[in-house]
């Protein structure tokens, strides 16, 4: 909104500063600084709202140390309606709100921050498990054929090609004039690591299914799965204090570093990326979201003064993967979501391994103490801080890997 306002004035009234608003990198900050801002002065006062209501977080009974001491009883959940809150106002002020990978990021964040409030409302209130696990699957399904549908067929999701030398690296104004390229529907994916980096739905489609007739079927299956793959990856992570809120910063920030360098045609062209028109807004509502995430960090972290709830994980890992998908980089999601997928992982192991042994054996083995992999540590003896601090340490550098293989192929 703000940006349009400002537009409007350099535009007519040619006042001092408005012009700052054209720029991607200004409007990043500021939405930064405002979704901080937002939840770092809103944290304090909500905190105290959820005590007064009894919004408390729901026992379970793991058998760790922290249940001994009671403090995790006794704090409030469903903090994950501040990230929301601090995610979409900075978006709607600052960015431009006709973009079609904006609107989508608002209605995913919307969407799976409904979902999840009503899970921990059914929790938290009703006194009973949540939503069940066929909702929440048949809701992120939902949102992944809502995502799926408009990036096939939406007229402003393309990619540019330039007829120029692919050899050269230096772009002219001879070169991005609209004589010179054309803006193409297309399919194509990133695939990390190899030198001609990139995978066509569409190809795949006719050599596993015989036509090209399905691609947007298997389009569909595979964005709905990514959505409910890192979407539920989150939700299993988020059990010690400030966990998905750091690694979330970390995975928010290096999206939005890919965002800005395939948006920009100076960058694409450098990096032999591909350049997707109209992208770059979309660093706008990364930024927004790594500053919610860093200002709730400031309440969530140990010892937590509040839980971020369903409504927080399950929004989360579904921004994390739609952003992912309008950028062309889902197949980067397991290296770049890596303590996400670890964690997963280690629940399907140890149910896995769990049954194959009670078939066999007659009694249930496990792999680890406890699974997600977290608790296992916990169980270990580690204290839950430098559990956090080592998994962040992982995050960093995984998301250090995913930037290298813009180079590396």
């Amino acid at each position: 909104m703000l940006y349009y306002l400002f537009k409007y004035c350099y535009e007519v009234f040619h006042w001092p500063g408005t012009r700052l608003f054209k720029y991607i990198s200004f409007r990043a900050a500021m939405v930064t600084l405002g979704a901080f801002a937002i939840t770092f002065l809103l944290g304090e006062r909500f905190i105290k709202f959820l005590l007064n209501k009894q919004i408390k977080q729901s026992h379970r009974a793991l058998g760790l140390e922290e249940e001994k001491k009671g403090t995790k009883e006794a704090t409030p959940t469903m903090g994950g309606i501040l990230i929301i809150i601090a995610t979409v106002v900075p978006t709607l002020l600052f960015s431009k709100l006709h973009n079609v990978y904006i609107i989508l990021l608002l209605i995913t964040t919307l969407w799976m921050g409904t979902i999840g409030f009503l899970d921990d409302y059914i929790k938290v209130f009703k006194k009973r498990d949540g939503l069940s696990g066929w909702i929440k699957l048949g809701s992120q399904a939902l949102l992944g054929l809502l995502v799926s549908t408009t990036l096939y067929f939406h007229n402003d999701v393309v990619i540019r090609e330039f007829p120029c030398n692919t050899l050269s690296t230096a772009l002219t104004l001879e070169d991005t004039a609209p004589s010179r390229h054309h803006d193409i529907k297309s399919m194509k994916t990133t695939i990390p690591f190899f030198k001609d980096n990139t995978l066509d739905y569409t190809q795949v489609s006719n050599y596993l299914l015989g036509s090209s007739t399905y691609t947007y079927l298997l389009y569909m299956i595979v964005i709905a799965f990514v959505i409910a793959a890192v979407s539920n990856g989150a939700n299993v992570t988020d059990g010690l204090d400030g966990l998905v809120a750091s690694t979330s910063v970390i995975i928010g920030t290096t999206l939005a570093i890919l965002a800005y360098l395939s948006g920009h045609i100076i960058f694409a062209k450098y990096l032999k990326i591909m350049y997707i028109p109209y992208l770059g807004e979309l660093t706008i509502f990364c930024c927004a979201f790594v500053g919610a995430c860093m200002g709730f960090l400031w309440y969530n972290a140990y010892p937590a003064q509040i839980f971020m709830g369903d409504t927080g994980s399950l929004t989360i890992g579904a921004i994390i993967a739609v952003v992912a998908i309008c950028i062309r980089k889902e197949l980067l999601l397991p290296i770049l979501c890596g303590i996400f997928l670890i964690e997963n992982l280690s629940i399907i192991i140890q149910t896995g391994y769990f049954k194959y042994t009670r078939k066999k054996y007659g009694q249930g083995k496990r792999i680890f103490k406890m699974a997600p992999l977290h608790h296992h540590y916990q169980k270990l003896g580690w204290h839950e801080a430098k559990i956090v601090t080592r998994f962040l340490l992982i995050s960093l550098l995984l998301a250090i890997a995913t930037l290298i293989t813009l180079k590396i192929r």
